[in-house]
């Protein structure tokens, strides 16, 4: 797998805005990725240093549509830490 298909999409919500004082960003990531694929596309997309990285697999869910039920698909998301006083710019809106 590619770097740059690694990373789906930075997940921006008021759990991971709260994470970033602590200098934790939040990805959606392939399903297949693992967290040295994680680690080393953020290093090499945002050029900062990434201590750890946890993994998260999110079950999908059951969703109503008309009278039949449909389960969303699963997906996968990263906590990437990053070494103290580092910042990726996309999630500080600039």
């Amino acid at each position: 797998m590619h770097l740059y298909e690694v990373l789906r999409r930075p997940l921006i919500t008021e759990k991971s805005t709260m994470l970033q004082e602590q200098d934790k960003y939040v990805f959606e990531v392939a399903g297949k990725a693992s967290k040295n694929q994680v680690k080393q596309a953020v290093e090499k997309a945002f050029k900062v240093k990434v201590l750890d990285v946890n993994m998260i697999s999110v079950p999908g869910k059951t969703r109503r549509v008309g009278r039949s039920q449909v389960l969303t698909a699963s997906w996968k998301k990263a906590i990437v830490t990053l070494a103290p006083g580092q910042k990726i710019q996309i999630f500080e809106g600039v």
